[in-house]
């Protein structure tokens, strides 16, 4: 059976400190590089959203004035109530 001793408990502390101001260390060399990773990555999202949404703005258009020229050059049909019928009375 292993007894636990002061000093293990001190070095156990201490590396654990150690550890923590390495890594507090670390990311501020670290942070603003992956920081800006990810805005130049949310702005590229962003860029290729709007394109597709200007596309989509472009094509809807395109194809409203292609109605608007096909309905311009067909004529606009009569109002068809129905046939008219003769009809004549039978004494």
């Amino acid at each position: 059976m292993v007894t636990a001793s002061f000093t293990g408990f001190i070095r156990t502390i201490l590396i654990i400190i150690a550890v923590y101001y390495l890594f507090r260390f670390l990311m501020r060399l670290f942070a603003p590089m992956l920081i800006q990773q990810m805005v130049k990555k949310a702005e590229q999202n962003f860029n290729n959203m709007n394109q597709q949404y200007n596309q989509q703005a472009q094509q809807e258009q395109y194809q409203s004035q292609s109605r608007q020229q096909s309905t311009k050059q067909m004529p606009e049909e009569k109002k068809k109530v129905g046939e008219y019928i003769d009809f004549e009375e039978l004494d």
